[in-house]
């Protein structure tokens, strides 16, 4: 009987624990239900991705976007936002510039900001150079300077996320969540940080990362700061057949909670090819989700879709108390 009671005992641990980490109870729906916020990123970036996030959010095709401030597209996705205040429109904290043409920098004064540029006054290409070299307090203003300019361009922003991960020390270690939480405390908003490490993202991150994730979620809920539980991507294919299917599949293997699956729609205009090697890819993610085939599986497998707007607003009742 005491060993009956005793596996009884750390089953129901388990269980609580299971639900204590899964981010839709806390909104509260079941353990079980599967809720999913399609977030589109790089809004801003250029009129292509803005002309397919435009549409898919007055569509209600996706739930959110988030805007990159320092972008040269920003004021039309940030006047897109002011005349539609119900849709869910989120600050894309940039520190990165990936593209060898189409170029960047801070909204700050470069004096202001040295170490989170190139010598030409662009951000950095890749996430190793912000980690390595990024003086906190500098970085600080930047991402603060980038939350102000968007609430002046007219977004009211529903949450903040991070563009190529610079802030996560998923290279090297070195990562700046705390100053994101501060960040996220001021303006009161929710913040892209899973809750749960899978087993695709935990193979790609480094060992110290996968530590990194887990202690810093831990802090952010501490401070009240609602999270998801799970994070994803869409895997790039040769055909759109074959990227549907894809699509198809992670519908399918949604685990219980809050996933995000965040995409880079874009028009395939001569503009986005020019930038980007992979417009091709970007312009599927533009039409996977308007796809019949994708609404029926998503309706089938009983699908919840809410917007990060949701956890902003749950997120300002809790600190509210």
């Amino acid at each position: 009987m005491v060993r009956i009671g005793f596996a009884l005992l750390i089953s129901l641990l388990l269980i609580w624990t299971l639900f204590a980490q899964n981010m839709a109870v806390k909104m509260g729906y079941q353990p079980t239900d599967r809720l999913l916020i399609i977030n589109a990123d790089d809004f801003g970036m250029c009129h292509a991705e803005n002309v397919a996030t435009m549409a898919l959010l007055k569509d209600k095709i996706i739930n959110a976007a988030t805007v990159m401030v320092p972008c040269p597209w920003v004021k039309e996705a940030a006047e897109f936002s002011r005349q539609n205040p119900d849709l869910d429109v989120g600050i894309h904290l940039t520190l990165n510039n990936e593209w060898k043409r189409y170029k960047w920098g801070p909204v700050s004064s470069l004096s202001l900001v040295p170490s989170l540029v190139t010598s030409e006054g662009y951000f950095p290409t890749d996430v190793r150079s912000v980690e390595q070299n990024a003086n906190p307090e500098e970085l600080r203003l930047e991402l603060k300077n980038q939350i102000e300019k968007g609430i002046q361009l007219g977004i009211t922003p529903s949450h903040l996320d991070n563009h190529m991960g610079s802030v996560y020390g998923l290279i090297t270690g070195r990562d700046f969540l705390e100053i994101i939480f501060d960040l996220c405390a001021e303006y009161q908003l929710p913040f892209r940080l899973p809750v749960n490490i899978d087993d695709k993202l935990k193979a790609q991150l480094p060992p110290v990362a996968v530590e990194l994730f887990k202690n810093r979620a831990e802090t952010a809920l501490k401070r009240g700061i609602m999270l998801i539980d799970y994070l994803e991507s869409t895997d790039m294919k040769p055909t759109y057949e074959e990227f549907r299917e894809g699509v198809i599949q992670q519908i399918k293997a949604l685990k219980p909670g809050i996933t995000e699956l965040y995409i880079h729609p874009a028009e395939p205009t001569e503009e986005i090819k020019a930038i980007s090697g992979a417009w091709r890819h970007r312009d599927f993610e533009s039409k996977v989700f308007r796809d019949p085939v994708v609404q029926q599986v998503m309706k089938a497998e009983k699908i919840i879709s809410i917007r990060w707007l949701d956890l902003r607003e749950l997120q300002r009742k809790v600190l509210e108390k």
